[in-house]
């Protein structure tokens, strides 16, 4: 057929196809088809597939695919970097999109950095640790044999775990050998700290006491506190020495006359713990430089101003529930910025220039401490 006839012929054809209904286009349809050649089939599979088959992401403006995208969750959108190389490089380069999945695990968003796919790492990076976590292949299990009773405090620091026990003993270990560095005799520990020099234990029988290592000498002996001392802490610059009681209080003591210089009092349960840090921020109570006391009981944190003036009055109380339905843990960590406690609901981190609380963080941070726990409990046996 020539060619003019067969365009007038398409036209005749046309006209006619359209005037069909819905059921007898199909019937034609499937007539032509089964007239068709292998030619003509695969003509007609691959003109379908471009029809049918739209890609929007490829064919919208990015900014609108980037719209779309927000819509998913962080799970569906890695399903759908697989669909092809595009899809994942414009998946990829959504950074609210990866910022928000990492704000959402919890992490503290940086504004300048822009950079999507550092974002998309380190959500993976998270994905994979929690994954981790859960399948309890995020660490290394060892036990440390030596103790012959209940061993009750703990404080690790650049390698080293100090270790306190119920057989009147506490014992340095190198954790990456697992052998005992140092073991002297002391009394019952409920809480310890180190240097490479000295040993600072709180104890059961409500008294406080600092260890020579080297001689397993005892250099100083604190006594004051009525009940059971939980938490100590301190610091050589300032020569002073804080403890955190059963008995409500918190004392001050001079690190190397061993006197006791203030006695804190506003708790109305045991402390806990006790942080004795720098602060690195300023505001209207505090600036820059300035040494601060957090102490930590069942329901309360307290913060206290503390240096070469010792008489200090309570700066502010924080609480993560006004009718003390929720209970704190002793977790309490203090870095001159921001405070971190956990609970059993999980963690909260307040902004230490405002005390306002920043977050509330959930399940991973729960599955962080959980998995804590049983490292501890592992040292434990």
């Amino acid at each position: 057929m020539e060619r003019k006839d067969f365009e007038t012929w398409l036209d005749n054809i046309s006209v006619t196809f359209l005037s069909l209904t819905d059921l007898q286009k199909n019937e034609t349809l499937d007539h032509l088809i089964s007239l068709s050649g292998a030619v003509q089939l695969r003509h007609l599979s691959n003109n379908l597939e471009t029809l049918l088959k739209r890609d929007f992401l490829k064919l919208l403006p990015l900014e609108l695919s980037f719209y779309l995208l927000k819509w998913l969750d962080p799970q569906t959108l890695l399903t759908c970097c697989l669909v092809s190389k595009q899809w994942n490089k414009v998946i990829s380069a959504c950074t609210e999109v990866w910022q928000t999945a990492c704000k959402n695990l919890g992490w503290q968003i940086d504004d300048s950095v822009q950079d999507a796919l550092h974002w998309k790492k380190v959500y993976l990076k998270a994905i994979l640790r929690m994954k981790q976590l859960e399948d309890h292949e995020a660490f290394e299990t060892s036990s440390l044999i030596g103790h012959s009773a209940r061993v009750y405090a703990l404080y690790y620091k650049d390698g080293l775990l100090c270790t306190g026990s119920d057989d009147l003993s506490a014992k340095l270990w190198d954790v990456s050998t697992g052998q005992c560095v140092y073991g002297i005799q002391t009394h019952t520990c409920a809480a310890v700290k180190f240097d490479e020099q000295k040993l600072v234990t709180g104890s059961f029988d409500n008294t406080v006491a600092c260890w020579e290592w080297s001689s397993g000498a005892r250099t100083q002996h604190f006594r004051g506190h009525t009940g059971a001392v939980f938490s100590v802490d301190y610091n050589d610059e300032l020569d002073i020495l804080v403890s955190g009681s059963a008995d409500f209080t918190v004392k001050v003591w001079a690190l190397s006359a061993g006197t006791c210089l203030n006695t804190l009092t506003g708790h109305t349960e045991w402390v806990t713990k006790v942080v004795l840090q720098k602060c690195k921020v300023k505001s209207l109570l505090h600036s820059p430089g300035d040494y601060i006391l957090l102490s930590a009981d069942k329901y309360e944190i307290k913060i206290w101003p503390i240096g070469r003036e010792i008489n200090c009055k309570c700066l502010k109380t924080l609480s993560v529930s006004e009718d003390r339905s929720i209970c704190l843990q002793p977790r309490l960590h203090f870095d001159g910025k921001y405070i971190v406690c956990s609970s059993a609901l999980g963690l909260y981190q307040w902004d230490f220039a405002s005390y306002d609380i920043l977050r509330k963080r959930g399940n991973f941070d729960r599955l962080l401490w959980k998995t804590r726990t049983r490292l501890w409990q592992h040292f434990l046996h």
